[in-house]
């Protein structure tokens, strides 16, 4: 199924990939974190039911938005007007332009659905205090959709069913057992149900709402994990991802009648997600090869791939095939370029690029490409991880470094727009990102070599980052930051505490610092999701002393090196308490410590005002206890 791109198309993968991101010496000018940040942040994707355009959430006007934009490309419309509450867009109505989008109050993460209809006004459908609702999916027949609520009991998401003519919701299913919401049949006689075991062993179930009865799917011996991920357009099928004896997920098909089941699809790292268009015709799968994300759309009739274009240094994500099954939309980024929306015609091949979200100011040739490099740790486990150089450092030269860890614990540094990281290098910082052991995207043994070690071995792969910087040759050891948000957050704070003299100064974003006390605060709603932390961690009731062992705020004396901490005040996930008192006990030390909190965020920065600010924080902190020297 070949396709000739279009002239635009052509043109912007050449800018992507014009310089590829050279790391030879040249000089750059400097950016500022405004400029950076003048760059566009959009995600989410809904055709309008004449599939003539696009709605979409863009931060532009300095706080996530809705907007739409035409398909064939054109000047984007702003739909709604939040100043204080990020708006994130769900989708259109099947047959008509209102729309439903989320919302939450000052990032406490309690969202609502909204419906903003054509005249602008907007209503809240989930209007109960206190609670979370989570859009699922339409019905196919249109008339009505599916969402999660928690109203009842705030620990589980029971399912709803919303009829778009009354807007009342039914309870379809009373969920007391902390199972997660997988899909619903197109003949709606079925849905999905995910349950979490441990982090590494899950379940499915499927409710048949003609009997009721639930029944489990995918009964097994050992630690399996299954994940639902869509049933066939017939609701004869269900498809799911697996790692039963596999390093990595891979794709199942479970036939509802008769049991049996099947292989579909498998490669050497993870399926992230399977997935077909409205009729069929289109499969779509995501695949996380090396910290990038892959796709493959499949014709099902044909059995042909669709040719997407080839991008070596830049990933299409995020799919989004129309009802027709004639056009999709799709977003490309890069480390140089963040998202754009594009569009692709399944009949003539033309691709669109529909936005510019990189801004003009800033040349994308000064930017620097993500670099995928692997060390050694002390135990000899190799450690994957993204290296940027900045284009200014000049031959025999050495300059200051950023050790940068992810959240999660779990999760993963990708290949991606990073307006910090690239903020950072254009600022002379050279910047490895960490996938520790214990990251996802590279086998479930690597994912489970951090258990019960949180603080201390994979601590220690961001230490031998250090011997990998020096190895480069232009790197001055002695001139590293630890750096990270969330559970990388912790791993600064417990490099600082553990391994005092390791790094010259660390930067903490909403990290952890008493796991005793964020353990027993967890947000009500992660209720299904507590025995796996419990299991990965440490359980606060059993395993006390161990987690007082770990949490750096039972060991904040030995905190030798300047410390700056970010924190959202409204953060449910890790408490403004963390935050304030390992600052206080770092003041007790007498040692640099900077501390800012933004009122009106909670886990993760969503103003771009707020984002400035901490990013001018960030580089001033550094560039005093890295640079003051040069």
């Amino acid at each position: 199924m070949k396709r000739i791109l279009s002239g635009l198309f052509t043109l912007s993968l050449l800018l992507i990939l014009a310089g590829c991101g050279s790391s030879e010496y040249r000089e750059v000018p400097q950016y500022t974190a405004e400029q950076f940040l003048n760059t566009i942040s959009i995600g989410g994707g809904s055709f309008s039911p004449d599939e003539s355009h696009i709605l979409y959430s863009s931060d532009e006007p300095g706080i996530y938005n809705a907007y739409t934009i035409p398909v064939g490309g054109g000047e984007p419309n702003q739909l709604t007007s939040s100043d204080s509450n990020a708006v994130f867009v769900y989708s259109y109505f099947p047959h008509d332009e209102r729309f439903l989008f989320r919302s939450d109050q000052g990032g406490n993460e309690l969202w609502h659905i909204y419906l903003r209809n054509k005249d602008g006004s907007v209503r809240d459908l989930t209007p109960y205090e206190g609670h979370r609702a989570i859009f699922y999916s339409w019905a196919h027949d249109d008339s009505s959709f599916y969402f999660g609520s928690n109203r009842r009991n705030k620990q589980f998401m029971d399912v709803y069913e919303m009829d778009t003519r009354t807007f009342e919701p039914v309870m379809v299913f009373q969920n007391d057992s902390g199972y997660s919401f997988g899909g619903v049949s197109n003949d709606e006689r079925y849905i999905a149900l995910h349950k979490t075991i441990t982090r590494d062993n899950s379940d499915i179930y499927l409710l048949d709402r003609e009997t009721g009865d639930v029944n489990l799917l995918t009964e097994h011996d050992g630690n399996v994990n299954y994940y639902p991920s869509d049933f066939s357009v017939d609701s004869g099928s269900l498809y799911w991802l697996t790692d039963e004896g596999s390093e990595f997920t891979y794709v199942q098909r479970y036939d509802i009648a008769s049991g049996e089941r099947e292989t579909v699809y498998s490669t050497d790292w993870d399926v992230m997600y399977i997935y077909f268009s409205r009729n069929g015709k289109y499969r779509v799968t995501g695949v996380n090869a090396d910290a990038k994300t892959e796709i493959q759309v499949r014709d099902t009739e044909s059995g042909e791939e669709v040719d997407l274009p080839e991008l070596p240094d830049a990933q299409i994500s995020s799919v989004n095939i129309a009802r027709s099954e004639e056009i999709m939309s799709f977003y490309v980024n890069g480390s140089r370029s963040p998202n754009n929306l594009y569009t692709y015609d399944f009949t003539t091949g033309e691709v669109n690029q529909l936005t510019q979200s990189l801004n003009p100011k800033i040349d994308p040739r000064d930017l620097v490409d993500a670099q995928i490099v692997r060390y050694e740790s002390f135990d000899g486990l190799e450690i994957p991880a993204l290296l940027y150089k900045p284009h200014q450092i000049k031959p025999g030269a050495k300059a200051p470094a950023i050790v940068s860890v992810h959240g999660g614990p779990g999760g993963q540094a990708r290949v991606g727009y990073d307006a910090l990281n690239q903020y950072l290098v254009n600022h002379g910082y050279v910047l490895i990102d960490v996938n520790n052991r214990g990251s996802s995207g590279y086998g479930k043994s690597f994912y489970q070599a951090d258990d019960r070690k949180h603080g201390d071995e994979d601590l220690q792969d961001c230490i031998e980052a250090k011997d990998f910087l020096a190895s480069t040759g232009y790197v001055d050891t002695s001139r590293v930051a630890i750096l990270g948000g969330s559970y990388g957050g912790y791993m600064v704070l417990a490099a600082l505490t553990f391994e005092p003299t390791a790094f010259a100064a660390g930067v903490d974003l909403f990290g952890i610092s008493n796991w005793i006390r964020t353990l027993e605060s967890i947000p009500p709603w992660w209720e299904a999701q507590r025995k796996a932390l419990y299991q990965e961690i440490g359980n606060p009731k059993e395993d006390r002393e161990y987690l007082r062992s770990i949490s750096p705020l039972f060991h904040a004396e030995n905190i030798q090196r300047p410390l700056l901490v970010l924190q959202g005040a409204n953060d449910p996930r890790v408490i403004k308490e963390e935050s304030d008192d390992i600052v206080g006990a770092v003041k007790e030390n007498n040692v640099p410590v900077e501390y800012v909190v933004f009122d009106d965020e909670g886990h993760g920065f969503r103003k771009k005002s707020n984002r400035i600010e901490g990013y001018i924080t960030i580089r001033e902190f550094l560039d005093t206890h890295l640079k003051s020297e040069e």
